[in-house]
């Protein structure tokens, strides 16, 4: 496989994803420095969240990858608001870990992330080109379960992992190319 496309703007129904920026960092700290939103996240996130833990991992971590063309993160915004921060979701090369997200609270319950793992499920499998997408999540993590249940994934394993909040079952979920392109056909 040659070079990979790089992060590109994408827009769904209600959102926009923008690629992640340093200068992003501003806007989210203060919504994702919150016990709510960090607690099922992979423990390498430092709790307490660091005054620019934001802003270094943007700097040091996600925009270097972004670069080199390993990792793909995106802010989302909604279209009627498209200067705010509501989210973020990204897209990285790791064997078990291909996808993370994470939506600040006021947003929450109303379906926007799942439009944004379709976006980037598409982007994945159509513009990347990758044959399978994995992710790991917290048994406790109802709601994360639900988006990878109404987006085709399945359920492939157990296993305990490191959480911010500490060691915890997680749940392994795959999802293959042929799968995804027999879910978007199902919806149509």
């Amino acid at each position: 496989m040659g070079a990979l496309p790089k992060t590109r703007e994408l827009v769904t129904e209600r959102l926009v994803l923008r690629p992640l920026r340093v200068q992003d960092a501003v806007q989210t700290q203060p919504l994702f420095a919150r016990w709510e939103i960090v607690q099922y996240l992979n423990g390498v996130i430092p709790w307490p969240f660091p005054a620019d833990g934001a802003e270094r991992y943007y700097r040091d971590l996600a925009v270097p990858a972004m670069e080199r063309g390993d990792e793909w993160h995106w802010t989302l915004r909604l279209r009627e608001e498209p200067l705010r921060i509501v989210g973020a979701i990204g897209l990285m090369t790791r064997e078990d870990e291909n996808r993370g997200f994470w939506l600040g609270e006021p947003w929450q319950r109303r379906g926007l992330m799942t439009e944004a793992v379709i976006a980037a499920n598409d982007f994945w499998f159509e513009v990347l080109g990758f044959p399978v997408l994995r992710t790991q999540k917290a048994v406790a993590n109802v709601a994360s379960r639900v988006i990878s249940e109404k987006t085709g994934m399945r359920l492939v394993g157990v296993a305990e992992k490191e959480f911010v909040c500490g060691a915890l079952p997680a749940e392994k979920w795959e999802l293959t190319a042929e799968a995804w392109g027999e879910w978007k056909r199902a919806r149509e």
